[in-house]
Parts: C-alpha cells; sequence; structure tokens
C-alpha cells in the first residue's frame, strides 16, 4: 500500500506526464500567448473600458492559477505504478461501495489521474482514508462532514487503467 502525507497525491505515470506536458505548455507558448493578448488589448487605447484587456488579464489570473496548481500537485506527487489487482484498496483504484444500500463506483487518488466524468475521492478525504488499506468484503465507517458516521462496505477494488 502506498503512504502519502498531507502534500502528497498518488499520480500514475502517465498522469504525472500529461500533465507535465500541460505545465510546460502554460509556462512557454502559453504565457507567451496570453503576453501577446494583452500587448495588443493594450494598444486599442482606454483601459477602463476595453473588454480584450479585461478578458486576456482575466485568462492570465487562471492560467496563472493552473500553473501553481500543476506546480504544487508535481512536486508532491507520489509516481506509483497501477496497483495490483489484489482486493485491497489503494490509490489508483476503481472502488465499489455499498453505501445506503446503494453501489456507489469512484476512483480513489487524484481527480488529476483521469479527465472522464468519474468521481473521484483522494485517499486523504473521510471516505478514502476509511477505505484506503482495505480489502473487498470489508465494512468500513467515517464521520461525514455533518458529523454522522456512515458504513460503507467494499464490493469491488479494480485498478484503475485509464
Amino acid at each position: 500500500m502506498s503512504e502519502t502525507t498531507t502534500n502528497q497525491s498518488f499520480l500514475t505515470q502517465a498522469a504525472y506526464d500529461r500533465l507535465k506536458g500541460e505545465l510546460e505548455e502554460m509556462t512557454g507558448p502559453g504565457r507567451t500567448e496570453i503576453a501577446k493578448k494583452i500587448e495588443a488589448a493594450r494598444e486599442e487605447g482606454d483601459l477602463k473600458e476595453n473588454g480584450g484587456y479585461h478578458a486576456a488579464k482575466e485568462e492570465q489570473g487562471k492560467m496563472e492559477a493552473r500553473i501553481r496548481q500543476l506546480t504544487q500537485l508535481l512536486e508532491n506527487a507520489v509516481i506509483g505504478e497501477t496497483p495490483k489487482d489484489d482486493g485491497i484498496v489503494e490509490p489508483g483504484m476503481i472502488v465499489t461501495v455499498d453505501m445506503f444500500g446503494d453501489e456507489e463506483e469512484f476512483l480513489l487518488g487524484s481527480r488529476e489521474i483521469t479527465d472522464s466524468s468519474m468521481q473521484v475521492f483522494s485517499e486523504k478525504s473521510p471516505i478514502g482514508a476509511a477505505v484506503n488499506g482495505h480489502k473487498v468484503g470489508d465494512s468500513v465507517s467515517y464521520a461525514a462532514p455533518n458529523g454522522k458516521e456512515i458504513a460503507v462496505k467494499i464490493l469491488k477494488a479494480t485498478p484503475y487503467t485509464g
């Protein structure tokens, strides 16, 4: 089982490589492109009522926030292989649990592992911490944000193959 500290996130090698490529694009050509947009808009005159300028500055702010997020994520990433299909829940697995009589499926790990619409819970989240390290058939519980104790039974745990 992979142990991660508070600031660490599990990433597969493929997810790490994809995010590193995104970061390199944003810090190189992306920054150059946004600087050109801002400069072109600045040349249009009065900045107070210049919609193109304000849109470009907002885009720049969002891009810089994503750069900071990716930088932190990649610096603190724990890169691992796809976990073994041994029925033990760990980051990088798709977990199916019985919760309130319904089956819920989610990926345990970082949202950045997948770009699909799959529900993702960090191994540091209440449900993630509760199921991490347990095996199929185990029943565990965790405290929800409202303080209620929620019981779940692990029905299935398979490696995410992306």
